[in-house]
């Protein structure tokens, strides 16, 4: 191995420590989500937030500010101290793990720098790699924001999904960068037809995770816990009830339900049509290994959420049961889901001549 593929892999070690970690983060949202937890630090101290409180006092005092809050007293006026610790926890936890990430990155920037591992090409993308960073937090807490004013329960889900999406967009720009620097040119197959069947793919997906978050902010799955019908109907009514109509596409939760369903369903069917054309295709020894593995992820994530929506009727505020873990794993699926289309699109290129 010459110096420069060493380089490369040194970076792309780092890179990937980052998406595992970026995995990670995003399963501890949904973990904050699941748990009612995203209200309970009502400050965005990056520094000092970076310690729990380590009193009765320090206890006393967060705990206060959480009781100025609407979700308090709309919903959580009868929560003890105790209580309190419990959603303090995962937010922090959360934000805690947020900082770990920037400190793994920065350290590692720091050591690759000194050893001269970046190369002029790199430059660009980590600039634009830690700008993605620091814009992922600030839309953090202006979500956490939109929670704790008027008669806010909960954080906005349109603010909730732009979070989501923002850190699928983070996950997935490191992920690529990665494979920039280890995936070899001879492992790379060339095939307009795939590559333009994984572009169309990769964005119904991410307009399918968009509405996966809505799901979760609106808590959608509780309107229709059934299936395969949606509360008996193939198609149900009020789905565009709200005016403007518009607003139905991101306020009206049976819509949003119908249409998240309705999404899983064209996926699976696309992505088995694409894996079926993907069999007759002869590629490299990576292509063949990894070609099925798109559709292995979809038929789990449809499994899991239908298995989210029938266990739904079983949420204990408070409680951790069926519901919560099916969600998480759909979740978890969903985001393995996204990066496999990222690795199946960088490992196919358009041909030469198209």
């Amino acid at each position: 191995m010459n110096t420069t593929e060493r380089s490369s892999k040194l970076v792309a070690t780092w890179l990937l420590i980052g998406v595992g970690m970026t995995v990670i983060q995003i399963a501890l949202g949904g973990i904050t989500r699941l748990t009612g937890s995203g209200l309970s630090i009502t400050q965005w101290d990056v520094i000092t937030g970076s310690l729990p409180p380590l009193n009765k006092e320090q206890w006393l005092a967060e705990f206060e500010k959480y009781r100025q809050t609407p979700q308090y007293h709309l919903l959580n006026f009868d929560f003890t101290v105790s209580d309190f610790k419990f959603i303090f926890f995962w937010e922090w936890f959360h934000r805690l793990w947020a900082r770990s990430i920037g400190l793994v990155f920065a350290i590692g920037f720091v050591w690759l720098f000194i050893k001269k591992h970046f190369k002029k090409e790199m430059i660009n993308p980590l600039l634009i790699l830690f700008l993605l960073g620091a814009l992922q937090g600030a839309i953090g807490w202006i979500m956490v924001a939109s929670g704790l004013t008027g008669d806010a329960v909960y954080v906005k889900p349109t603010r909730l999904a732009l979070h989501f999406i923002f850190a699928l967009g983070l996950l997935c720009y490191t992920f690529w960068f990665a494979l920039q620097l280890l995936i070899k040119k001879e492992q790379i197959i060339q095939n307009t037809s795939l590559r333009k069947w994984n572009g169309y793919i990769l964005f119904l997906v991410i307009i399918q995770l968009l509405y996966g978050a809505l799901m979760a902010g609106h808590k959608a799955a509780t309107v229709a816990p059934t299936w395969p019908t949606i509360n008996g109907d193939w198609l149900p009514g009020n789905l565009m009830i709200d005016e403007p109509r518009l607003l139905n596409f991101i306020d009206n939760k049976i819509l949003i339900h119908f249409i998240h369903r309705g999404l899983a369903y064209i996926l699976v069917v696309l992505i088995l049509i694409w894996s079926l054309k993907m069999k007759t295709i002869k590629g490299s020894a990576l292509f063949e290994k990894t070609k099925w593995m798109p559709l292995i992820i979809v038929i789990s994530q449809i499994i899991l959420g239908i298995a989210s929506v029938l266990t739904s009727t079983g949420i204990i505020p408070g409680h951790w049961g069926a519901f919560e873990w099916m969600a998480q794993l759909h979740q978890l699926t969903g985001m393995l889901l996204l990066l496999s289309l990222v690795w199946m699109l960088y490992l196919t290129r358009r041909n030469e001549l198209s």
